[in-house]
């Protein structure tokens, strides 16, 4: 601990200075786009050379002292201030919680999980497992998560011995660049590689496509289009799908208790995240109760003129518009010239259908929540399904509820990666404390959303594996042992030759 708190001390200092308005050690000249992504390939694999001669131990020290640097509460608030002066969306509070809570929560699990040399040996069949670096990764940077998602991708990076280089988005490099800076300071009060992590400093759509084409491997949070872009760039990626989070609220819940986990769970950074509630499905015997309690929680129940208006400006030729983004109640009920209270958290609109006729049943990426009723727990799976189905397939759904048959019913019946039950779903859905996900800022979605992956991206899709196979004795067993309780109704199929 004591390394760490010297290293904090000098990096520290080293922060007394202006924010950089480049990247730490990337030249500014004219140069192609290729040549300038070639530039930052170039060091970044001289510093994963020297990487790759790390122990376990090394790595985790340079993983941890990153980590509990930026956990810092002075360091963590003014990057969360910067984060937030720099896009205008979100919450600071929220901001700097992911550096001081969630980015340990991570750490803490992910640091039980080898990623050095053999990690994993089965004997009974003979299988010697060893990790190995991808090489150099491609950083995907949104400006929704631009001050957690560096720390998370460079951090599960380096444990697996990768370099990693960051491509930020336009509206939010300020502060990804000093994120970048700090990592970098970090690396050398520990006599490692500071090229282990990048960032390119004047970010184009252009540049980050010049970016995954050069690296080993994409690691992309982002827009759906860059995400798209990764998968289109010839080389591997790892991506996130569109989120529309569902909620279901039967009968059978405390309807306040339920009302403050959605409260939580929706106004979470200003619902700048892929797992915030967008809509919530509710039983009809409870759903007038329910409203008010959403209503005592701090939401405020648009009517019909109200929710037209709010149409009107949250989508702009069919996409969300930037200037309801995670942005206050406050300023959304004013593009939409409508009074709300200054105490409320949230915006509730009630709607009935799903597809693109009814706008308000996708992605929302703001504080406001969509509201349907149902009768039986069949409607609620299917309109679920609607939803997804139009925005947000593979995501996540959840349900508030205390029947185990309907938590499995909608489980086992939606396109959906993550059924998180009688949580918080923003808070809830990327890990946390009080579930067994893993924690993270990457959520896969299967093929449904596009994806490779339908789970959490976590520290095992950071790194390639080499498997020994060893000779066994044992041999082939019999067919009745091959098919084993199907062989006899196998062996009395009967087809006509040729058929």
């Amino acid at each position: 601990m004591h390394i760490l708190v010297d290293m904090l001390t000098d990096v520290s200092h080293a922060l007394q200075g202006e924010e950089p308005d480049r990247a730490p050690g990337e030249k500014m000249y004219e140069s192609t786009d290729h040549d300038h992504i070639a530039n930052l390939v170039e060091k970044a694999r001289q510093a994963q050379a020297v990487l790759n001669t790390y122990t376990q131990e090394q790595v985790d020290l340079l993983a941890g002292a990153i980590v509990y640097t930026l956990a810092r509460p002075d360091l963590a608030s003014r990057i969360a201030t910067m984060a937030y002066d720099e896009t205008k969306m979100g919450l600071v509070d929220s901001k700097r919680a992911k550096l001081t809570h969630k980015m340990p929560a991570i750490f803490h699990d992910i640091r039980k999980e080898k990623t050095v040399g053999v990690i994993d040996h089965d004997a009974e069949n003979g299988i010697t497992t060893i990790a190995k670096p991808y090489g150099v990764i491609a950083a995907l940077v949104p400006s929704t998560n631009c001050e957690a998602t560096p720390i998370f991708k460079s951090v599960l990076g380096i444990r697996a011995r990768n370099a990693v280089i960051c491509a930020p988005h336009p509206a939010s490099k300020k502060t990804t660049l000093f994120v970048v800076d700090v990592i970098r300071q970090v690396l050398r009060s520990l006599d490692a590689p500071e090229d282990l992590v990048q960032c390119i400093a004047t970010p184009s759509k252009s540049l980050a496509a010049e970016l995954m084409a050069q690296c080993d491997v994409t690691m992309a949070t982002g827009s759906g289009d860059m995400v798209k872009a990764a998968y289109s760039s010839g080389k591997p990626a790892y991506g996130v799908g569109v989120g529309n989070a569902v909620v279901i609220v039967d009968e059978t819940v405390d309807l306040a208790a339920t009302a403050d986990k959605i409260r939580i769970g929706k106004t979470g950074d200003n619902a700048s995240g892929c797992s915030a509630e967008n809509s919530i499905v509710v039983q009809a015997s409870i759903y007038d109760g329910f409203l008010r309690e959403l209503e005592k929680a701090g939401a405020y129940i648009a009517n019909a003129e109200e929710k037209a208006k709010l149409q009107a400006v949250i989508w702009e030729d069919g996409h969300i518009s930037r200037k309801v983004v995670a942005r206050p109640v406050s300023e959304i009920a004013a593009l939409a010239g409508i009074d709300v209270a200054a105490d409320r958290k949230f915006i509730i609109v009630q709607e009935t259908g799903a597809g693109a006729e009814y706008p308000f049943s996708g992605e929302k990426l703001s504080l406001v929540l969509t509201a349907y009723k149902y009768d039986s727990f069949d409607d609620a799976v299917a309109m679920v399904t609607a939803i997804t189905d139009y925005s947000g397939s593979g995501h996540s759904c959840g349900i508030h509820s205390t029947d185990d048959a309907r938590i499995l019913k909608l489980a086992l019946e939606t396109k959906t990666s993550r059924v998180i039950v009688r949580q918080p779903h923003g808070a809830a859905n990327s890990g946390s404390w009080t579930n067994g996900l893993a924690k993270t800022f990457s959520l896969g979605c299967g093929s449904w959303g596009g994806n490779a992956v339908s789970e959490n991206v976590t520290q095992k899709h950071y790194y390639n594996t080499t498997r020994i196979a060893k000779p066994l004795d044992r041999s082939e067993p019999d067919e009745a042992a091959i098919y084993g309780p199907l062989f006899d109704k196998i062996a009395a199929v009967r087809i006509e030759a040729g058929a």
